[in-house]
Formats: structure tokens, sequence, C-alpha cells
């Protein structure tokens, strides 16, 4: 099985922590070249320095706002152009909206939650893509949820947007296919991330509990009986960005030790 990404560019978003983090540190294993984004340069600075580094590889950041779609895609383009580098891999990801139930979101709401994810992966996907064709190799990897087959009480805002994006990367998928680029998602389950940690919080003060009873609560309700750790779905998106999943598109596949009941 080929899963080597040796001479392969890789644009990691949201990659200085939980799942991004991991993701990118498993890319740069397999041997690919980094390009890490998020916000904070600090923590871009120490993340890059973390990452393994063999012969030929050159990791680099871009420091950008996933709430500003545009900007992030102009501060991207110019720096890729700027490096003269083409982008084989793609991982789309960044935080989920709060939580909270559907009948109190306020519109505003739903326009920040489908700007950091619909408009920054479309744009971000607009980028890369004429590079993806002419090197005839493409990966674009959305790490979503797996509300996307089932919704998860609480996150109505964020089963909405997540939807959206699921029905954007099945149409993209289409689109790219014929040019060798696969789009495809990745459905992480409860992991052992800051979010997990802030939801569980928020949760157990809404109800008055403890937060060890929130969390023994979903562990019911997941039949590995574990959260799983951020480098468990970054092997499973590091498959995907890999040549041995050229066949594999428009696929949204959960990873999350069995929760989820829909097929």
């Amino acid at each position: 099985m080929n899963l080597s990404l040796e001479g392969k560019n890789a644009l990691v978003c949201g990659s200085t922590q939980g799942i991004g983090k991991a993701a990118a540190m498993e890319l740069a294993s397999n041997g690919a070249t980094v390009i890490l984004v998020a916000r904070n340069e600090a923590s871009l600075q120490q993340t890059v320095n973390e990452l393994p580094c063999k012969l030929g590889q050159q990791h680099r950041y871009i420091v950008g706002d996933f709430a500003a779609p545009q900007i992030l895609h102009d501060t991207v383009k110019s720096f890729l152009d700027k490096h003269e580098l083409q982008i084989h891999v793609l991982i789309n990801n960044t935080g989920g909206p709060a939580g909270g139930p559907l009948t109190q979101a306020k519109p505003e709401e739903f326009v920040t939650a489908f700007a950091n994810h619909l408009l920054c992966n479309h744009l971000l996907s607009q980028v890369v893509t004429k590079g993806m064709k002419a090197a005839g190799y493409g990966r674009i990897v959305n790490v979503v949820s797996t509300s996307v087959k089932q919704p998860i009480k609480g996150l109505g805002v964020s089963n909405t947007t997540r939807g959206a994006v699921a029905s954007w990367a099945k149409t993209l998928a289409g689109e790219l296919g014929p040019y060798g680029i696969t789009v495809n998602n990745v459905l992480p389950g409860a992991t052992s991330t800051g979010r997990l940690k802030t939801l569980a919080e928020v949760r157990a003060q809404k109800a008055a509990v403890q937060v060890s009873d929130i969390e023994k609560e979903w562990l019911h309700e997941i039949p590995a009986g574990r959260f799983a750790d951020p480098s468990e779905i970054a092997n499973a998106i590091a498959f995907l960005a890999s040549p041995a999943a050229a066949y594999i598109n428009g696929v949204s596949l959960a990873v999350d030790g069995g929760r989820t009941v829909a097929l």
C-alpha cells in the first residue's frame, strides 16, 4: 500500500492544535512538506518546529483568520504565488460553532458558521485546484462531523452547517474526479480535544452536574468505550490524502468508535 507523500505539498488548516495539528504531524511523517494555516503566529512557529522533517521537506506556515474568508483566500494565494508552491493536499479544518438549541440560534450565528466553514473551504479549494489539475494529483479532505449522518443534540447551528459542507464536497467530488482529484470528508466522533472539553463544560453547567457526568453519558454511547485520540483521526485523513486512496471519492467517513447509528 502506497501511503507515501514524498514530493507532495500539503496545506493544513487549523493546524496548531487538536485534529489539525495531529493531521499535520502525520502528513509530515509520510513525507509531505506541510504548510500550516492558523491565526496565532506564536503557535504556528512552535508547531512548525515540531513537525517531522526529512531531507527535502521545508515546512512553512501562513497566518490566516477563518473569520475573514476572502482575506484568507488572498493571503494563501499570495503566499503560494510568492514561493511558487503547488498544493497537492488540502485539509480543510477549523473550530466548530458554539453549541445551543436550534430554536434559539440567531441569524448571525449561521452567517458566521457558513463563512468559517463552507466559504473558507470553497475559496481555499479554488486556490489549489489549478495546481492539482496540472499535477494530475489532488486530495481535498474536509474535517467535518458525524452530524453529517446523524444530527447531534444541542449543536443546531453546527448540524446545519456541516450538512451544507457535506453536500458541497459531494458535488465538488463529481466535478474534480476526472482530473485525478478526490474530495472526501472525515467525520470525527468524540475526540479528546479542547472543543470536546468546552462542550462538556457548557452542558455540565446548564444541567447543574459535573463534567465527569457528561463525559460518562457520552462514553456510554460509544461502543469502543473511549474518546478518540486526535492521532486516530489523523490516520484516516492521511490515508485519504495518500496515493492508496485514489479510487475513494465523495465519501463521508465516520471515525467515531461506532457511535453513529446511521449507515
